[in-house]
């Protein structure tokens, strides 16, 4: 079960934790999904790195954002529900903030959600999850819900649909080698 955070109030939207859904993701009406699944390989070592290079926001950094987790002793920790992050996307002259809404510590599943918070320009949530199948196999599996924060992203959405989908692709292979 999810750890979800005690303060989303501050997040975008309402369908907090809804990327985490141990059938799929439920998507709410308005938002554009993404999904994607990567094979990482096999067997319990994969599973533990990946989950431990996750909690740490490494598929974010070696997409090539800079990540910085707001807080006190945040950048020696993994990372926890309630944390506000804010993600520094190349070629984007903004910040972009977000907070943990819910982390996942199971024995075959551990990841995170993030939710957008004001100012961001997209409102929705993505998950970042790493689950150990029956078979053995380790999937990085990438769970998205969004629609443009406002009128201005409204207009300029092809060219956030089109960094959404860069960054989509290059998180797929953040964690592979690993």
């Amino acid at each position: 079960m999810p750890q979800r955070s005690p303060s989303t109030d501050a997040v975008t939207y309402a369908s907090v934790g809804d990327t985490l859904g141990d059938e799929g993701m439920r998507v709410p009406a308005g938002f554009r999904p993404t999904s994607r699944d990567v094979v990482l390989g096999a067997g319990r070592e994969l599973f533990e790195r990946a989950a431990a290079a996750t909690m740490r926001w490494q598929v974010q950094e070696r997409a090539g954002i800079r990540v910085r987790v707001l807080g006190a002793h945040a950048d020696t920790r993994p990372l926890q529900a309630d944390d506000v992050v804010i993600m520094r996307v190349p070629l984007w002259p903004r910040d972009v903030p977000c907070r943990v809404v819910a982390v996942v510590d199971e024995p075959t599943r551990t990841g995170f959600a993030y939710g957008t918070l004001p100012g961001h320009p997209e409102s929705g949530e993505e998950a970042f999850l790493i689950e150990r199948l029956p078979d053995d196999t380790v999937l990085l599996r990438i769970r998205a819900f969004s629609r443009p924060s406002s009128w201005l992203f409204r207009i300029g959405y092809p060219a956030v649909l089109l960094m959404q989908s860069t960054y989509t692709r290059r998180y797929a292979r953040a964690l592979r080698g690993i």
